[in-house]
């Protein structure tokens, strides 16, 4: 019985391409998104928003998401740079027009950016709705946010109710929103 040697070349190309691929499975598993929120709203439940306490835009004066309880709360994170941010803002602002007088509004988080640009941005769009700076992006890791925009809905007693990864739309609003607009709190 003939044994066929292995060439070092081959035991080398192999070597690297194993190595690569557990360097690939390594950087996939550590580099995965918290998605706690997504688990627990694909079982049917609305866990509670995370704590968040940021400055508004262009202030010194931190506010907490809790200070919107009561309200219901469409949460987007953005910035000034993401072009599908500058899509989905002029839906944003006719909602806030559209929900405010129902208990609702919409609460832009400005996320990783200049505030001068954010500022430039909010005039270009015409945006009224609140809005927040979180010029370092610590916050983000409690919504578990990898991209902009994406944008939370949060009931009237603080807890998550949907959320979208990526730019909204008036079906989403509608399907989001509308009802928890009627819940009491």
């Amino acid at each position: 019985m003939t044994r066929r040697r292995v060439s070092p070349v081959t035991m080398a190309v192999l070597a690297i391409a194993t190595a690569l691929l557990a360097l690939l499975a390594y950087g996939v598993f550590i580099n995965q998104p918290t998605r706690g929120i997504d688990a627990a709203l694909a079982a049917g439940k609305r866990p509670a928003a995370p704590s968040v306490s940021l400055p508004r835009l262009g202030s010194a004066t931190n506010v907490s998401l809790s200070d919107w309880q009561g309200k219901v709360v469409v949460l987007n994170y953005w910035a000034s740079w993401c072009p599908p941010c500058r899509d989905e803002s002029p839906l944003l602002e006719r909602w806030q027009k559209r929900i405010a007088p129902q208990g609702g509004t919409v609460l832009g988080v400005d996320s990783l950016d200049v505030v001068s640009d954010a500022r430039g941005f909010m005039r270009k769009y015409g945006l009224t709705y609140p809005m927040l700076h979180d010029g370092d992006g610590h916050s983000q890791q409690r919504f578990g946010i990898t991209g902009y925009p994406e944008t939370f809905v949060i009931d009237r007693r603080g807890h998550i109710a949907a959320v979208r990864r990526g730019t909204v739309d008036d079906a989403f609003m509608r399907r989001a929103v509308l009802p928890l607009l009627k819940e009491k709190s």
